[in-house]
């Protein structure tokens, strides 16, 4: 059984939110491990978020609620509630999302079990969806690189396989690692996770999303970020990664194999890309 002393924060990002905050933050203290912190950022809700997390908080001091004067932007607020965060464990939460009693326990004994690991995924239900079963090891090896090459395999398979961003993290090794605010930044968030050291993962559905596809400009409006980076974003995410690896501590024999690696993901994107563009000219040909 996990320690009960061991705290872990739950981070939760909000803007305009009031409608749904509140069964969000049920299900957060409803965890049978009880010695759980929630971190709330409210990022300049022009709503009555403020008024519904102020009694919220008001009626559990495992509440800490912090409102942002102005706008900070979507990473900048994700990455407030991390900054406050106290626990030895950490996990961010979206404002319409959900976790299951025992999904805090459930992680703290895998973390026990294996003190290398410095995040533990779990199958999450999109929208009624499960998430597709994920039966792998590379992330689990000792071998940055080996999980590294895994993580991109994901990334190229699509959607609800595994969601890093939405993992108990182990907050000392997470929290430092550096974000930029840019399209297709939790894929490269994801890559570093994986360079930063072992994960385990649990099949079980412990935490429900709500998640529908966006188009790329949409994501870009939302995020702020220059509309021509729309085009552009896989290119400029890959290059995002191959920066990254020289930070990696990687010996040179790993950071030939994670390069050639990271090459040969991005041509299979980029030819998936095309393939895609091109079935769309082939259909509007058609229809002329």
């Amino acid at each position: 059984m996990p320690n009960p002393g061991t705290l872990v924060t739950i981070g939760l990002p909000v803007r305009n939110a009031g409608s749904r905050v509140a069964d969000v933050v049920r299900s957060v203290l409803a965890q049978d491990h009880e010695n759980v912190e929630l971190v709330i950022s409210d990022n300049a809700s022009t709503d009555d978020t403020e008024q519904v997390c102020h009694e919220l908080a008001t009626g559990d001091s495992r509440i800490v609620y912090h409102r942002q004067s102005d706008n900070v932007g979507l990473l900048n607020n994700f990455m407030h509630v991390i900054g406050a965060a106290k626990g030895t464990y950490f996990r961010w939460i979206g404002d319409d999302d959900r976790l299951e009693p025992s999904f805090v326990s459930r992680c703290l004994e895998v973390f026990e079990a294996d003190p290398r690991l410095i995040l533990v995924t779990t199958a999450i239900e999109y929208t009624g969806v499960p998430s597709a079963a994920y039966t792998g090891t590379g992330l689990a090896s000792d071998d940055p690189v080996d999980r590294f090459v895994e993580m991109l395999r994901l990334l190229n398979a699509g959607q609800m396989v595994i969601d890093p961003l939405y993992a108990m993290m182990r907050r000392e090794t997470v929290a430092p690692i550096p974000r930029r605010n840019m399209l297709r930044e939790d894929e490269v968030f994801a890559t570093k996770l994986a360079l930063a050291g072992p994960w385990r993962h649990i099949p079980d559905v412990l935490a429900h999303r709500v998640w529908k596809p966006e188009r790329i400009g949409t994501v870009a409006r939302r995020l702020g970020v220059p509309a021509w980076q729309a085009r552009f974003s896989n290119t400029l995410a890959y290059r995002e990664i191959l920066a990254w690896l020289t930070h990696a501590n990687l010996t040179e024999p790993q950071l030939r194999r994670a390069r050639a690696a990271l090459y040969r993901s991005y041509l299979e994107r980029q030819w998936r890309i095309a393939k895609r563009r091109g079935g769309k000219l082939a259909r509007l040909a058609r229809l002329r």
